[in-house]
């Protein structure tokens, strides 16, 4: 077997070769006359498409004749090739790191206001309102992480047969409870696995603790902010599982006799500013040594999952030892003593998964664009979602339709998937379709000997016409979940849905069809096994090109981004499958002015400032948004009062005391608030991937409205949250911090977040709006994402609009990305045409935090970005004076409306109330 070198030294051998045979092809590309090379790059591409579906065929027949090992250890040699090809993801963290440090050092004199500013921000959570509020976090933390845990394996280990286990790894030292970044939160009162299980009453193996611990295994206190928590993990903290060595055959001839049974645990770290491999998402070679040495001596052998990104589970069929398994995410603080109460039987796992679980993470489309990638001719990264709508789920069920041998050797574990201690019946009534909606009522018996929860998941699928707008072969429309039933209880839940949401983007109309044709609803227990299937015949083609909700017209809005793009079809998976290959690294001419776009003057007037009219902000209280009276407050501001509020954004808005404006501090993180630059004691709650897999809408309203009292308590006016970028890849770094791979489930539970926490008058900002799902070069140099609409509407921008309509969102915060080249936080067609024109938004955005020199405040000024999160916001202070010289009235207009909207945002928070 070869060595880690060797195989990384064949690897770099490798892509050398293909960076000059790309280096050679571009040179003759530009020898060329302008006339040929676009012929010229069509044809190279079909060739290096063709050349990719023959070496993957090769290599698929060359696999078919390996043993087990041969193929593990052709695995490793692709994964440490993609991993050198795209590049180590962790120099991109410290890109960020080192970009703050630079700034601060270069802007030194100017900003050391600023950053006494924020480091003086600070919030009491000593106060009695602020312990209960805390108090009552965890209870709502524990809840959630007792319904988000997901059973996988259970050949009856499950529930322990006796109160004693030994614990295995390193890793059962230090549970992941969350991720890093801003999307961290205060761990310092989480329970560990130890303690967790002594609470519970199931005794460790002392000596086998005592072993790991002699050969290094310590529990560590993690650092406690979001700048030092990415620093330590890009340095590489927390500890590695070594070498079993230690495993020594006294110590398992004692583990044995101590208990029958054995409990592992496995994890990786996900943080903001750094995107995971595929290798880092399957078992390290110790890893997998330590499951030789376990299963050589047990016969019964539980693993915890302790992950938020999907990671390859196929190990687990390949130890027939494996007796059990559980996915636990990145549960919170109390994640723990959910997972030992699943372990004793006390909490009946009730959680389902919200990603496809394959046994290859790099067989998703969309892991061929995912990466670094760069322009040569700008700097900028450069990304392109040539998957199109089939990510997740959408893919693997559409792509082996009719090929269930297919399906079952690429999906180990489906969509909604998860075990239960129970059983149950569902009997499904016909649907009734009447007045645009579609209803369905379930009958669910427990028919187990233990109480217990179900999930039900109604799913539809469309007609599809080949060569027509792609749809995929099944999609959520809706689920319910079931409250504990007794043995022999039963209950019917409802699920009930716009009949208008199974229609498809269609390009050429510029609107939703709903297609004529016979349409499938399915009950199930997940994505793959339905239970009771209906169909619903459509007599005539609907064509939706308004908004349901305020009556605005709907057209093809992003057509710019998806310029070029081949999105994969149905129709021709292997021809339309993406590839890397022809990514065209020269940006166009198009595509560098959206980087930098020319703005010509404005006409007419400026608007009017430096009125005294005597209106005070609380004056406006109860007005409604368009007011004539907001009209004559507005004509109040100054010129650079009007800067200072838009430019000095970032976790505490600026006070205008003349105006009566008070400033409102803003915090992170969906998972329980924190401070990028700094400690706040504050109850943490599990990561969202965990709340989605509860599956329980209203426990994701619970959990915005603690944190909602927990802010009042600590005078937090603002929550940077919830994170609802999709899981477009098992890679994301910041999965753990996003709810699914799917809209609907994203959109429900975003909902319910943000009305949880606005019922306590607390601002949120859903984030990350829009195509957030990579880390890398997102915020330096900045990358231009390419996508086709009808995957942008119906994937990514969905779960923002079930937010805005049923959630009623009164903030947002822009992301890094650039659509076509134009950056989100300055792009018009996003912020004005979509969020507000189209959902009718009336609430506050705000950028991500300001790092890379594409966030022109000037285009945020104009285009409907309100807040510059701008740590040292000199820069934009400046920027925007000189626009203003410049443009008096397009710049004037755009200030008068960021003014408007914040001090409207203010008012719906607790400062007023």
């Amino acid at each position: 077997m070869a060595t880690r070198k060797e195989i990384k030294q064949e690897a770099l051998a490798r892509v050398r070769a293909e960076r000059e045979l790309a280096k050679q092809w571009k040179a003759e590309l530009a020898a060329m006359p302008a006339a040929e090379r676009k012929a010229a790059k069509a044809a190279h591409k079909a060739e290096a498409r063709a050349a990719k579906r023959a070496a993957k065929a090769e290599r698929k027949a060359a696999r078919a004749e390996m043993t087990r090992a041969e193929r593990r250890e052709d695995s490793r040699r692709e994964r440490v090739y993609r991993k050198v090809k795209h590049r180590p993801r962790r120099i991109v963290g410290w890109s960020v790191v080192v970009a703050v440090v630079a700034i601060i050092a270069v802007l030194a004199a100017p900003t050391v206001r600023d950053i006494s500013r924020l480091l003086s921000i600070k919030v009491d959570s000593s106060t009695t309102d602020g312990v209960a509020a805390r108090e009552h976090g965890a209870e709502v933390a524990e809840r959630i992480s007792d319904e988000g845990l997901v059973l996988l394996e259970n050949d009856g280990v499950l529930p322990l047969a006796e109160p004693r286990v030994n614990v295995f790894s390193f890793a059962s030292f230090n549970l992941r409870y969350g991720g890093n970044g801003s999307g961290g939160s205060d761990q310092s009162t989480a329970v560990t696995l130890y303690d967790a299980l002594d609470e519970q009453g199931v005794e460790v193996n002392p000596e086998l603790k005592q072993a790991m611990e002699d050969a290094g295994a310590k529990t560590d206190e993690g650092p406690a902010n979001g700048l030092v928590a990415i620093v330590d993990m890009l340095a590489g903290g927390g500890e590695k599982e070594p070498a079993p060595d230690y495993l020594t055959d006294d110590v398992m001839t004692q583990a044995k006799s101590f208990s029958d049974t054995a409990l592992v645990v496995i994890g990786n770290d996900g943080t903001e500013s750094t995107d995971m491999t595929a290798e880092q998402l399957t078992l390290t070679d110790e890893q997998r040594a330590l499951f030789d040495t376990v299963t050589g001596t047990f016969d019964q052998v539980v693993v915890v999952v302790n992950s938020g990104n999907q990671m390859e589970l196929g190990f687990l069929e390949e130890y027939p030892e494996i007796t059990g398994a559980v996915w636990i995410g990145t549960p919170g603080p109390r994640g723990a003593v959910s997972l030992a109460k699943i372990l004793t039987g006390e909490v009946n796992p009730s959680g389902r998964l919200t990603d496809t679980y394959a046994y290859d993470v790099s067989s998703a489309p969309a892991t061929e664009n995912f990466g670094d990638y760069r322009y040569e001719n700008a700097e900028r990264g450069l990304l392109e979602y040539e998957e199109g709508i089939y990510v997740g789920y959408r893919y693997y069920e559409t792509r082996y339709l009719g090929d269930e041998a297919g399906y079952q050797a690429a999906v180990q574990y489906p969509f909604g998937y998860g075990l239960s201690y129970t059983g149950f019946d569902r009997q499904a009534s016909a649907p009734v379709v009447a007045d645009g909606r579609v209803s369905i009522d379930v009958a669910v018996t427990n028919t187990g000997d233990v109480a217990g929860k179900d999930v039900v998941q109604v799913y539809a699928s469309a007609p599809y016409l080949e060569g027509g707008v792609e749809k995929s072969s099944i999609v959520l429309a809706g689920y319910a979940k079931t409250a504990s039933l007794e043995p022999g209880a039963n209950e019917t839940v409802s699920i009930d849905f716009a009949l208008r949401d199974l229609a498809s983007w269609n390009l050429d109309q510029g609107a939703y069809v709903l297609d004529a044709g016979q349409y499938q609803l399915s009950v199930a227990t997940d994505v793959h096994t339905p239970v009771a299937t209906f169909p619903i015949d459509v007599a005539e083609t609907t064509v939706y090109d308004t908004d349901e909700t305020t009556g605005a017209q709907l057209e093809n809005r992003f057509g710019y981004a998806a310029d070029g793009l081949t999105s994969l079809s149905r129709a021709d998976w292997v021809g339309t499958y993406p590839s890397d290959d022809d990514l065209d690294p020269v940006a166009s001419d198009a595509v560098l002015e959206a980087m930098d776009p020319t703005i010509e003057p404005a006409d007419g007037d400026a608007p009017t400032l430096e009125a005294d009219n005597g209106i005070k902000l609380e004056d406006l209280q109860g007005l409604e948004f368009d007011d004539p009276k907001w009209e004559e407050f507005l004509d109040q501001f100054t010129l650079d009062e009007q800067i200072d509020l838009f430019a000095t954004g970032a976790y505490e808005t600026k006070a205008i005391d003349r105006l009566g404006i008070p400033s409102a501090i803003l915090f992170d993180s969906p998972s329980g608030l924190s401070f990028f630059f700094g400690n706040v004691t504050a109850a943490a709650y599990p990561t969202e991937v965990v709340v989605a897999s509860t599956w329980n809408d209203a426990l994701a309203f619970e959990l915005g409205e603690s944190i909602g009292a927990e802010a009042n308590a600590y005078g937090v006016e603002g929550w940077y949250a919830p994170g609802m970028n999709l899981h477009r890849t098992p890679m994301g770094g910041r999965d753990f911090e996003y709810f699914s791979e799917d809209p609907l489930v994203s959109g429900k539970m975003a909902a319910g977040m943000i009305s949880g926490a606005q019922s306590k008058d607390v601002l949120t900002f859903m984030k990350h709006f829009a195509l957030n799902e990579q880390e890398i070069n997102a915020r330096l140099p900045g990358v231009n994402v390419f996508i086709d609409e009808q995957a942008m509407r119906e994937l990514y921008l969905r779960p923002f609009e079930i937010s805005v309509k049923e959630g009623d969102a009164s903030g947002a915060m822009s992301s890094f990305i650039n659509i076509g080249g134009s950056w989100s936080g300055g792009n018009e067609q996003l912020l004005q045409e979509v969020l507000r024109g189209e959902w009718g938004f009336d609430g506050v955005v705000s950028t991500d935090a300001v790092i890379g020199g594409f966030m022109d405040p000037t285009l945020a000024v104009r285009h409907g970005n309100d807040l510059m999160l701008a740590p040292l916001p000199n820069s934009s202070i400046s920027a925007v004076k000189k626009a203003y010289k410049e443009d008096p009235v397009g710049i004037g207009e755009g200030l008068r409306e960021r003014a408007h909207n914040i001090s409207y945002a203010l008012l719906q928070t607790e400062l007023f109330q």
